[in-house]
């Protein structure tokens, strides 16, 4: 999003005053809304008469057509005009000559705006009947600083207000970081409220968005706070750009930090490219290995608690009994009703809690690390240019924690979204412990291999409920077929000896969450 205006600053939540100091300030100011305006947006112009409403529409429909040239006559006569645009259809209409709303059943407006841009010149004209979700645009004359200077004032309403406010914050990061002229590219984002883009410049130069917004608290769980609290999820960005830091303080490779912005929750950050650890889905077992490696080397240092943030200090929280307790629910409150077709009765699941209570309470009584939570294949680049662990590029590391060192293990081994063939898994499990032995003659490793089994089973069975969560909660049934595979890791970690009270709950409350029945199966 690029402008040309000397100054803007905020005036309040979803207000925001920009300068003009030219018709083409104003051209850019209006393109510029187009990179987030979507069919439905409702845009009136409203001020001085010959400020330029006409202006701001036609920079507006220029973009969003796709057109530097087209026209974009004002509608004063005709009252509407339609573009058929690569983003739909847009509206523009100028209501000065308008005598009320009942004028605008015979415009056939309802059915002209319908999953449409609109934009109206002069909309106070059928306050009454605006949208309570629109943006509002108005522009005015200072003489003081020029006869060509314009004063624009952006206001969101309702649900605008918060697109509004994210579409400015990522100009605002972009114009200090030298990058606003740079093509915008979304990225695929992940399961989270994170959203990427990849952005290139013209000389071919390229870098990544991330857009991270402060979580909004959801609502009240226990103990007087929401989920995201209970099981230390990070509430902005300053946890990416302390562990950033951190983990490049140690040796690793994370993107480095061209700019960020904690109020507003996004990065500009160093692009990795797109070669992973597991190309098209499939692993490559020496570029795994290197990932142990890296993970070997991690679980072997004494990472401190504390990191600095500009002036800050960040402290990772500690991935406790609680929040692994309110990560396995979720397979209660979301996979057993909306994939299993079950609700297990308020026993069965006080049972499911306790067993899960005494199988971690050793587990994290034991020696914590650095737990970056989301260890596995899609956040792990291969960065072949550079040498050893450096190859291993860390993205997703916002929601660490100090916890158990086998978690990260099972996250890459188990991977949720590829196939890591068993003997594949035993091979690189095999490798961390023999590694780990190695550099400490003191390291358990059958109690190692027991605290995978149950990281691994946790892992899974919070999993299953985020994802049966993705599909009935956010509309992603995409991430549904992944389940099998979720479904086959838990049954092998139940395998484990130590986990035989919790196979058991299983089979007689959740035997869905173990896999399909075969074909020829009543179960």
């Amino acid at each position: 999003m690029g402008m040309t205006s000397r100054a803007e600053q905020t005036t309040g939540a979803g207000l925001w005053t920009l300068e003009a100091e030219n018709e083409a300030a104003t051209l850019e100011i209006a393109a510029a809304q187009a990179e987030w305006l979507e069919p439905g947006d409702f845009v009136g112009l409203s001020g001085d008469l010959g400020a330029g409403k006409t202006t701001f529409a036609r920079g507006l429909i220029r973009a969003l057509a796709g057109a530097r040239d087209l026209e974009a006559p004002s509608p004063t006569f005709t009252l509407m005009q339609v573009y058929d645009t690569p983003r739909g259809p847009v509206v523009h209409a100028d209501f000065y000559r308008l005598r009320g709303i009942r004028e605008l059943d015979n415009l056939g407006w309802d059915e002209a705006v319908a999953d449409a841009i609109a934009i109206v010149e002069w909309p106070e004209r059928i306050a009454e009947a605006l949208p309570a979700d629109r943006l509002e645009v108005e522009i005015r004359f200072d003489p003081s600083r020029g006869p060509e200077f314009r004063l624009l004032t952006l206001r969101g309403r309702g649900a605008v207000a918060r697109r509004l406010g994210l579409a400015l914050g990522v100009a605002r990061l972009l114009k200090r970081a030298g990058w606003s002229g740079a093509r915008r590219e979304f990225l695929q984002g992940d399961a989270s409220i994170r959203a990427y883009e990849r952005l290139t410049r013209f000389n071919g130069a390229t870098a990544i968005l991330m857009i991270s917004p402060p979580r909004r608290d959801g609502p009240i769980l226990r103990y007087g706070r929401p989920y995201a609290a209970i099981a230390k999820l990070s509430p902005d960005i300053r946890a990416f750009v302390a562990m950033a830091d951190g983990l490049r303080g140690l040796g690793y490779s994370t993107p480095a930090l061209i700019a960020f912005s904690i109020e507003d929750g996004m990065a500009l950050i160093e692009d990795f490219g797109s070669a992973l650890i597991a190309e098209a889905g499939v692993p490559d077992g020496a570029r795994y290995a290197e990932a142990v490696a890296l993970l070997v080397d991690l679980h072997g240092r004494e990472a401190p608690g504390t990191l600095p943030v500009g002036d800050e200090f960040y402290t990772l929280p500690v991935y406790d009994i609680e929040a692994m307790l309110v990560e396995v629910e979720l397979a209660l409150d979301w996979y057993a009703p909306g994939v299993a077709r079950v609700t297990p009765p308020t026993g069965a699941r006080m049972q499911f809690l306790a067993i899960w209570r005494e199988l971690l309470a050793p587990i994290l009584a034991q020696p914590t690390t650095w737990t970056l939570r989301d260890f596995h294949s899609p956040n792990l680049h291969w960065l072949a240019e550079r040498q050893g662990l450096k190859r291993i590029g860390l993205i997703d590391f916002q929601d660490a924690v100090v916890g158990p060192p086998a978690y990260d293990v099972a996250s890459l081994l188990q991977d949720a979204r590829v196939d890591v063939p068993e003997d594949l898994e035993m091979r690189l499990a095999a490798l961390y412990m023999r590694r780990r032995t190695v550099a400490d003659p003191a390291f358990d490793a059958k109690g190692f291999a027991g605290a995978y089994a149950a990281m691994g089973a946790q892992r899974a069975t919070k999993i299953l409920g985020i994802f049966a969560r993705l599909d009935k909660r956010d509309g992603k049934p995409e991430y549904l077929r992944h389940l099998p595979r979720v479904e086959r890791y838990l049954a092998r970690n139940l395998a484990h000896p130590s986990l035989s009270p919790l196979a058991l709950w299983y089979r007689n409350h959740l035997p869905r969450a173990l896999g399909p029945p075969p074909a020829n199966s009543d179960r």
